[in-house]
């Protein structure tokens, strides 16, 4: 079970300075990476693929009921929210329910955010 989680949001506009901030991610990173753009339910969502291309960790949608693992990228797939399930009966799994796009932790020690847009980096 993952004790450092990373997540990271953007809009639209901070695709670029997510795949830069992603390309700058060491392959042996000790941490989950969950990372939510928002984007239309409707359109099917090529983030994991881009991300997989930008660096050296993988990146999946995230799967409900899906272990947490360090050195991944949990992508929150379109129209669902990605919840990080740290306690309770569902610790160290990702769930997902539908609703906009976003991702909820529960009882972290420790949480490093960060916005990603056009303006940063």
């Amino acid at each position: 079970m993952p004790h450092d989680v990373v997540v990271v949001g953007a809009s639209s506009g901070g695709l670029d300075p997510l795949t830069k901030l992603v390309g700058g991610l060491p392959a042996d990173l000790p941490a989950a990476v969950f990372v939510v753009v928002h984007v239309r339910p409707d359109v099917p969502s090529h983030l994991p693929a881009i991300l997989n291309r930008a660096g050296p960790l993988p990146a999946a949608h995230a799967v409900d009921g899906e272990p947490i693992r360090l050195g991944r990228i949990y992508v929150a797939p379109p129209g669902l929210h990605t919840y990080v399930a740290i306690s309770g009966s569902h610790a160290g799994r990702t769930k997902t329910r539908h609703g906009r796009p976003s991702i909820r932790c529960s009882a972290l020690p420790r949480i490093t955010t960060a916005a990603a847009s056009s303006a940063s980096f």
